[in-house]
């Protein structure tokens, strides 16, 4: 469905064109690392600010791609009780997780941002990009945290994802976009020719714009 990333962006972008006519001053937020790619040329084609909103999915333990919830850079917390009354936890292990991931989104905070504050974002119409959502967890505690941040309008723009998720997301934001919802979906990947691995060094440069 999408070459890649860039691809992807590029009819989001499309897709989100209203938004240039409003009052709201824009600001386009990425979801590293993927999703920052996208975000990119969403904030190209609107002329719009970009950053970074950092958050990272709790893995489960033995299989940390097996997402247990969520936390932001704010200390945004979200968690799938459902899934975690169903996967052993052993003793403190989500305080364990929930301090490696932070750890983790402050050593991207430093990096991406180069020591540069997190863009403004009370009063401002803020779109939250990731390059596609399978549970829509990680993408759910992005946008609580924007909210935390005051923002005047929240939306949520994917290219792909299951109706559930979407359907999760449609709580969460003011509004929700995407290109696609298939039925029978696998994997964000198999809905790009092109979805390889995406570097902090990439992330970097994305956000030099």
């Amino acid at each position: 469905m999408f070459h890649d990333r860039m691809d992807a962006g590029r009819r989001l972008a499309a897709a989100l064109s209203d938004l240039q006519s409003a009052a709201l001053p824009e600001v386009i937020l990425g979801i590293p690392r993927g999703g920052v790619i996208v975000a990119r040329e969403v904030a190209l084609a609107h002329h719009a600010l970009l950053d970074v909103v950092l958050t990272h999915k709790l893995g489960a333990p033995d299989n940390p791609e097996l997402a247990i919830g969520a936390v932001a850079e704010d200390g945004t917390l979200l968690l799938d009780d459902e899934l975690i009354a169903h996967v052993w936890l052993p003793p403190h292990y989500l305080d364990a997780e929930m301090a490696r991931q932070k750890t983790e989104l402050a050593r991207r905070a430093a990096l991406y941002r180069g020591g540069r504050d997190r863009v403004p974002l009370i009063d401002r119409l803020v779109v939250v990009i990731d390059d596609g959502v399978a549970t829509g967890f990680t993408l759910i505690a992005a946008l609580r945290s924007v909210r935390a941040a005051h923002a005047a309008r929240v939306i949520a723009a994917v290219p792909v994802g299951p109706a559930e998720a979407v359907a999760r997301l449609r709580h969460e934001a003011d509004r929700v976009v995407y290109l696609a919802a298939p039925v029978m979906f696998r994997a964000v990947s198999q809905y790009y020719d092109s979805f390889t691995q995406v570097s902090d060094d990439q992330v970097i440069t994305a956000l030099a714009i």
